[in-house]
């Protein structure tokens, strides 16, 4: 089993700060709380191919995670692939933004799920909490966005 989820918020920001908050990769811990550590390699730009390489926190249990760039369109589009081997994972995620007037921007998160082995039977619970926290989820990325 798999599935979607995603979250959409207007930030009182450019699209470009945006993007560039976003695209840093390594302010995660800002606005998710699981995000423990996170660095990216090689250093420099965000680019295609660029990975990420953090640890979580979720349901108490730690586990590394390990995510690849696959798409990189300044300042519109941002997509990921989780290439690490856990339980449940982000087979696709990504950022949608767009400018909605002067200083706003539109942004759209969202994460494919996917269950393997005995994740298979925790996904649908991954997703439902994940689901549930959609809309918290993006007004966390606002505040931080805005407080950057």
């Amino acid at each position: 089993m798999s599935g979607q989820f995603e979250a959409t918020t207007e930030i009182n920001r450019p699209i470009e700060e945006v993007f560039a908050f976003l695209a840093a990769g390594t302010n995660d811990p800002k606005f998710s709380p699981r995000v423990q550590e996170i660095t990216k390699t090689p250093e420099g730009p965000t680019a295609v191919g660029t990975v990420f390489t953090s640890t979580v926190k979720d349901a108490g249990m730690k586990s590394a995670r390990r995510f690849r760039i696959t798409e990189f369109e300044p300042p519109h589009l941002i997509r990921w692939t989780e290439i690490s081997k856990n339980s449940i994972t982000a087979d696709e995620g990504g950022y949608d933004l767009e400018s909605t007037g002067e200083g706003t921007t539109r942004v759209r998160i969202f994460n494919v799920l996917n269950g393997h082995g005995v994740g298979k039977l925790l996904v649908g619970l991954a997703l439902s909490a994940s689901r549930k926290d959609a809309p918290a989820f993006g007004r966390r990325i606002k505040a931080a966005v805005e407080a950057s």
